[in-house]
């Protein structure tokens, strides 16, 4: 029997916790950091080395066009020696939880090749983000630049980044009390916004 439900995860986001898998013996750890790591969705601006590349639009971005293939993406180790919280038994949750409608993949192509990208959890008008990779470089930003319009044009409140790192730095990300997390989240978990209707795996262009 599986120690992760896709029931566990909604419950779990809209409780303020997320999972991670022990990179060395796979258990399953929850998560409720304090302070809070969140990127403020209508103070986001690309970096200005990032603009010529999105005017020349270098990538394709699909939406959920192949979410098993980029969470599994992200699950690689992204150096020698590297260490990953996303195991078999979490891809496999979050495959479902995709099926159900609650995960989602933005992906950076290159021809018919997926080059970046990255994937999250959407309820109410709160996105959780989880993880990103690139095999090209500025890839996953593109990406993640895509992400904010989606947001925006949705008109979602939060976005949550759990932890802050240097990662995150560079698209804004600020840290916040747990408290105040919480607040934030319950507000954004009362309204109900449709993260993408049906273009499921169609091209996006915003």
């Amino acid at each position: 029997m599986a120690d992760i439900t896709a029931d566990d995860l909604i419950y779990g986001y809209t409780n303020g916790i997320f999972p991670m898998a022990d990179p060395d013996e796979g258990k399953i750890y929850w998560y409720s950091p304090d302070p809070r790591a969140i990127i403020p969705i209508d103070t986001y601006r690309p970096a200005k080395s990032l603009r010529p590349i999105l005017n020349k639009g270098e990538f394709e971005i699909k939406i959920n066009g192949n979410f098993e293939k980029t969470i599994r993406s992200c699950a690689h180790p992204r150096f020698e020696g590297d260490e990953t919280w996303i195991s078999e038994e979490i891809i496999d949750v979050y495959i479902d939880l995709h099926r159900r409608g609650f995960a989602h993949s933005i992906e950076a192509y290159q021809g018919h090749e997926l080059v970046g990208g990255l994937y999250g959890v959407a309820i109410g008008s709160v996105f959780f983000g989880e993880s990103m990779f690139y095999t090209v470089p500025n890839a996953s930003k593109v990406a993640f630049h895509h992400l904010i319009q989606i947001l925006k044009k949705r008109e979602f409140v939060l976005l949550d980044t759990q932890f802050i790192n240097d990662n995150v730095k560079r698209y804004g990300a600020i840290e916040i009390s747990k408290n105040d997390f919480l607040v934030l989240l319950k507000s954004g978990l009362s309204k109900t916004n449709v993260f993408i209707e049906d273009d499921f795996g169609h091209f996006l262009s915003i």
